[in-house]
């Protein structure tokens, strides 16, 4: 039994459900997990199914086909064992970058690192990519940005990169490059957003004696910082806490929210609903 995830998203209407699990059954599939959410506000319906099928998915695709075009579904399906392949972007902060490739490397993010892009050479960063992991130095400038992203989007496509993460890549995206990557590219955020936006956010929030610092990782959209929210995390603070503290505690919310937010996406739990997610955690 090979195991698939399938995710589906279409207006809310009757025998949805019973249509998805009708079809697994008949393909003497079974399913191991459901969950799904029905927005009232916008009439959208959303469901993310885990289930084993006895073979490919072929067949069953074919099938699913006459019951995603009756209920005009947006749908994925995909093997569950199968890694995303996943491009990393840094700049010189490498620790969300470090953190990732360890999990990775232990098996606990399902993926496969098809490259590591930085606006910064390899020995600032003091970096060794793993094994068979290429590593491409791409400075930028603003008159070079168009050049650089071009080449940005040229390894995304001829590495066949599902996913893209901004591990504190510290450059904002042009309109062109957040909409070729749509949906499918990941930003850590160095605040509890809204937050203190701009340079040194941990010097703002401490000249503003905040209680209370946190992460935010959401989707890359053409609108900096403002695209819809996958993980946050939070931690208190008090007012003994430097500016370095704040620096220190930053990294480690940071790291974990952003492990959390690429987990839900590998595994096919986080789908977007116009500016918000809807995460099946």
């Amino acid at each position: 039994m090979e195991e698939y995830i399938l995710t589906i998203c279409c207006e809310n209407r009757r025998g949805i459900v019973a249509g998805v699990s009708g079809e697994i059954a008949a393909h003497e599939g079974n399913i191991t997990e459901a969950t799904q959410f029905d927005d009232r506000l916008t009439g959208l319906f959303f469901m993310r199914v885990a289930f084993e099928l006895p073979g490919t998915d072929r067949s069953f695709r074919t099938a699913f086909e006459q019951i995603a075009k009756a209920f005009a579904m947006n749908w994925n399906i995909r093997p569950a064992k199968q890694p995303m392949r996943v491009l990393i972007l840094v700049s010189k902060f490498d620790h969300c970058l470090v953190d990732l490739l360890y999990r990775m490397r232990i098996g606990e993010l399902k993926m496969q690192c098809v490259g590591i892009v930085s606006n910064h050479p390899q020995d600032v960063l003091e970096l060794t990519p793993p094994d068979g992991v290429p590593f491409d130095h791409l400075p930028v400038t603003k008159d070079s940005k168009a050049a650089q992203e071009a080449r940005i989007k040229a390894i995304v496509t001829d590495r066949g990169a599902d996913l893209v993460v901004l591990a504190r890549y510290m450059q904002v995206l042009s309109n062109d490059l957040a909409a070729f990557l749509s949906g499918r590219c990941i930003n850590i955020h160095h605040s509890f957003l809204p937050g203190f936006k701009g340079s040194k956010p941990y010097h703002q929030a401490y000249e503003r004696g905040v209680k209370m610092i946190g992460a935010t990782a959401h989707y890359v959209t053409s609108d900096l910082d403002e695209g819809p929210i996958i993980a946050q995390d939070v931690e208190q603070v008090t007012h003994a806490h430097t500016p370095e503290d704040m620096i220190q505690k930053g990294r480690d919310i940071e790291r974990r929210v952003l492990a959390r937010a690429v987990t839900l996406h590998l595994e096919g739990r986080v789908m977007v609903n116009g500016s918000k997610t809807v995460v099946f955690a």
